[in-house]
């Protein structure tokens, strides 16, 4: 089964762009992330319609993050994203004519809802500036610079 990486894509493309101090490309990112540049345009253009992102034609035109990072949540980006589901695990059937089974659906849909209010808390809790932050530690703890074309070169 796949799973969805959008929400885990989406937030890497961001805090690289917060490091950065000029627009940055869809097809820059699209390299950085290993997708096509399509993908990025149209992620991104949801973003924009949010007003997480600015985006700018021409030479020298790319995206720019149009937001405070502090004021951000994970919960946020996940909700512009149209809230994709957050868990790969579901019941058998929904609607099942036997006793076991809507006991069996009964339990792990409470649990369900349980998992995912907890998430979504969690998902409200973190910001992006606490994301940048914990990058900037653990850059700093390596010596390094931040150079996003070369940091996905392989």
């Amino acid at each position: 089964m796949n799973r969805d990486s959008r929400l885990s894509g989406v937030l890497h493309v961001l805090l690289h762009m917060a490091e950065q101090d000029r627009p940055v490309t869809s097809e820059v990112l699209a390299k950085a992330m290993a997708t096509n540049p399509v993908v990025i345009r149209r992620v991104m253009a949801g973003l924009r319609e949010q007003g997480y992102l600015r985006s700018e034609k021409g030479h020298g035109g790319g995206w720019t993050l149009a937001c405070d990072l502090s004021r951000v949540t994970l919960r946020d980006i996940y909700e512009a994203l149209g809230s994709p589901a957050l868990l790969a695990i579901g019941n058998r059937t929904e609607a099942p004519g036997c006793l076991v089974e809507q006991a069996v659906n009964a339990a792990l849909n409470q649990a369900f809802r349980d998992a995912e209010a907890l998430l979504l808390e969690r998902f409200g809790e973190v910001t992006l500036a606490m994301l940048s932050a914990d990058f900037n530690q653990r850059l700093a703890a390596r010596g390094g610079h931040h150079d996003l074309e070369s940091a996905h070169a392989s």
